[in-house]
């Protein structure tokens, strides 16, 4: 990675997107508002989706100027979900900073998110392509859903692997599968070449989820911006808790604390055993599977930088630290 970088190929278009999303940061009048979409587009991390959105339209020739208007739509829409999940989880801090649910108030959070998310559809409005808005549709369903899922099935010990993909799928490797599918639409690829890279999206994408919750609760609070364990907090069942519920003793103390999440002791300890048990070792190799799958997914295609910097992106989901 240190010879080639991943975003090398689309560095251009990714600069084009970020100036959009300042722009769009500061297209209102309104003073208070203005100072809203700046604090939450100055930290909008590493533009990941959109990434995937500007390198899967490298493998038939286009203008760039749809899948950059895309890549920007997906951005937007990706930073308005965050809005709304820290707002349902009441949380602090994301990256480091301070949410708008915490500083400014979970009314204003909401109409936020939702205003966001209403301009991100605009955007999507302009490439003209009734496929691909129907698809950013439905993600913004697939995410809803997701969230009511972790909702709904908040501090329950007994779901198990099949609830948990079918969960972060919506939660997450939707938006990744939107962001890949929807550059390969707009570049004018053959439907064969589209599925493929919407498969390898939606892969990745889930190795992206399991790897977060890897480091919920064996990263730390500086490198991944929040509380230690804040999933187990919320009650959320990752796959490293799920793992490491298959020790009774972890299982029953799990169990005890879900009945009572104020109790901070009892956290601590749950967080030290999931990590001294196997249960980060045998994420990440589920977390290698789903991305050998995605690279997979590649073989056929054409040999070129786009493919290339697809390959390490996948490589790169499991090395992270944030």
């Amino acid at each position: 990675m240190q010879t080639f970088s991943i975003l090398e190929p689309i560095s251009a278009q990714l600069n084009l997107v970020d100036d959009r999303l300042q722009e769009f940061s500061n297209s209102s009048d309104l003073p208070s508002l203005k100072e809203l979409l700046t604090h939450v587009f100055d930290s909008t991390g590493k533009l990941a989706r959109p990434a995937l959105t500007l390198l899967t339209a490298g493998f038939h020739p286009n203008d760039g100027e749809k899948v950059v208007t895309m890549a920007t739509a997906v951005e937007m829409l990706h930073v308005a979900t965050l809005i709304h999940d820290d707002t349902v989880d009441e949380a602090d801090t994301r990256r480091g900073r301070v949410t708008v649910s915490a500083n400014w108030g979970q009314h204003t959070a909401v109409l936020l998110g939702d205003y966001i998310f209403a301009a991100s559809a605009t955007y999507v409005c302009s490439t003209g392509n009734v496929r691909v808005i129907r698809r950013f549709s439905e993600t913004i369903m697939d995410l809803s859903r997701g969230q009511m899922q972790e909702t709904a099935n908040s501090g329950n010990i007994n779901l198990g692997m099949e609830d948990y993909m079918e969960r972060i799928y919506f939660k997450t490797a939707s938006l990744f599968s939107t962001s890949g599918e929807s550059g390969a639409i707009l570049s004018g690829a053959p439907e064969p070449v589209v599925q493929m890279l919407k498969t390898y999206s939606e892969k990745i994408g889930l190795a992206f989820q399991v790897i977060d919750d890897v480091l919920d609760i064996a990263g730390t609070e500086q490198e991944i911006g929040k509380p230690v364990g804040s999933d187990l907090l919320n009650g959320i069942i990752t796959l490293p808790t799920i793992y490491a519920m298959k020790d009774a003793n972890c299982r029953r103390k799990m169990e005890v604390f879900l009945s009572d999440t104020s109790n901070t002791e009892l956290h601590s300890e749950i967080v030290q055993m999931v990590k001294q048990s196997d249960a980060g070792q045998l994420s990440y190799h589920y977390a290698y599977q789903l991305v050998e799958e995605a690279k997979s997914a590649l073989q056929p295609l054409e040999d070129n930088d786009y493919k290339k910097s697809l390959l390490l992106l996948a490589d790169f989901i499991t090395s992270r630290k944030n």
